[in-house]
């Protein structure tokens, strides 16, 4: 989380929102935000949002699923908000969304199920 810079926007039990500056070291050939890099943003989200619920178990990612919809390009700024979707004993489905806020558009979405692990 520390590499990709998150600026925090809110944090309220089971959902965060932070942005980003798309920065040159993000960017494919294209100088468009990477894939992988969404993916990152996504599930390091995820991940915190489960950590703020502050549960007595460790959780981890035992899937990641991501629609891609359009570009950032860099000296961008993105937001992504997580919500949590189901929140079981064993597995906490949470959803995260992309956007492009000077463009009002979804760039990515991506779903995540977390797994107890004890």
């Amino acid at each position: 989380m520390n590499w990709l810079k998150p600026t925090l926007i809110n944090a309220e039990k089971g959902t965060l929102e932070c942005s980003y500056i798309v920065r040159k070291e993000m960017t494919n050939p294209h100088g468009i935000l990477h894939g992988g890099i969404t993916a990152g943003i996504i599930d390091d989200l995820i991940g915190a949002t489960v950590y703020i619920l502050g549960l007595n178990a460790r959780y981890t990612t035992v899937n990641n699923n991501i629609d891609y919809f359009a570009p950032a390009n860099e000296g961008d700024e993105i937001t992504a908000k997580t919500t949590i979707v189901k929140q079981g004993r064993t597995i906490i489905n949470l959803q995260c969304e992309v956007f492009l806020p000077s463009k009002k558009r979804l760039i990515a979405k991506g779903y995540s199920n977390m797994l107890n692990i004890g």
